[in-house]
């Protein structure tokens, strides 16, 4: 018997960094039993460099990552998403598509470390800040028993991840 492979969209408007960086932890964390996606609502068309950074450290294939449109998974020919998770407050706070077959949904909040300025070490402290704190909330979120909630279940504990305190370091 075959266990599902489980279906992940990160949102935020860009798609550069936040939503990079938890797509590929869902993947390489789950060890196959989630599958991390990501888009963005107003796509800026490349991907952070120490974003790809991050996600390369951790083996995650960074070849055919990109910035892309959350309509892409809005269509009825893209993967039927099971969760979908926003991970910046723009995106949580503007109107979404109607995603094929009603995922669950949440919200996890996490500054945006493409926003910082200064210099490249100043930007990388930061990358690695808000990936450690997605690392974190992934962790649970990996841990949990997916296949034995129902979807109410499954959105409180998505919730639940979203709303516990992340480090500051």
């Amino acid at each position: 018997m075959t266990e599902k492979t489980f279906n992940v969209l990160f949102l935020c408007t860009g798609n550069s960094a936040r939503s990079i960086m938890a797509e590929a932890l869902a993947t390489t964390m789950s060890k196959g039993n989630i599958r991390g996606h990501s888009a963005g609502s107003k796509p800026g068309g490349t991907v952070n460099p120490f974003a790809i950074e991050k996600v390369k450290a951790i083996g995650y294939p960074v070849e055919s990552l990109r910035s892309k449109s959350w309509e892409e998974f809005a269509r009825l020919d893209a993967p039927q998403m099971d969760f979908i998770i926003t991970v910046c407050d723009n995106a949580a706070g503007e109107a979404c598509p109607v995603w094929p077959g009603r995922p669950a949904t949440a919200h996890w909040s996490f500054e945006d470390p493409a926003a910082v300025q200064g210099s490249d070490e100043h930007k990388r402290a930061a990358f690695s800040k808000i990936f450690g704190q997605i690392k974190a909330r992934m962790e649970r979120f990996v841990g949990l028993p997916i296949a034995t909630l129902d979807k109410a279940g499954i959105e409180r504990e998505l919730r639940r991840i979203g709303d516990m305190p992340i480090a500051s370091a």
